[in-house]
């Protein structure tokens, strides 16, 4: 896999099941986590879509579930996408017509930096660097999709 996959038009693109595996380190102190679980992306509202996550959580040898929700609304071109989090805040914007996008997300002293890269069909993946006073993390996510029958779309 080399290279960037452009996507013409994500919300088709992300619609359906992914399986989901993230990594997370703090960069101060060393410990590091990780996520495992899916990600459904399911219609909403008749615009957009409902990214649902949910799976466990494995952070300093204690696993416990997790789960998050945001809404994937229709950008100006088809290849673009605005974020939100469940609540309608705005979380970042999402452009995935050349398949790789980088984006800001600032939250109180912290800054979120999000990149985001399409491999081909079935896998993408998101590196988030987080940074600020509390906060020096990296968050390291791989998707791939999952065949109707559940089983990787590999």
């Amino acid at each position: 896999m080399g290279g960037f996959w452009p996507v013409p038009e994500v919300l088709t693109y992300l619609a359906g099941s992914w399986r989901v595996e993230r990594s997370v380190r703090d960069l101060a102190s060393g410990d590091t986590g990780h996520f495992s679980g899916t990600t459904v992306f399911g219609p909403w509202d008749g615009e957009g879509l409902l990214h649902q996550e949910s799976g466990t959580f494995t952070w300093q040898g204690v696993t416990r579930p997790a789960e998050r929700t945001l809404r994937f609304l229709p950008g100006t071109s088809p290849a673009e996408t605005e974020v939100r989090f469940a609540d309608g805040r705005y979380f970042h914007d999402l452009d995935l017509a050349s398949g790789h996008h980088v984006t800001d997300h600032p939250c109180a002293a912290d800054l979120y930096r999000g990149e985001f890269t399409v491999l081909d069909e079935h896998h993408w993946r998101t590196v988030w660097r987080v940074g600020g006073p509390a906060k020096d993390l990296v968050l390291t996510t791989a998707y791939a999709r999952e065949a109707p029958d559940g089983s990787h779309g590999d």
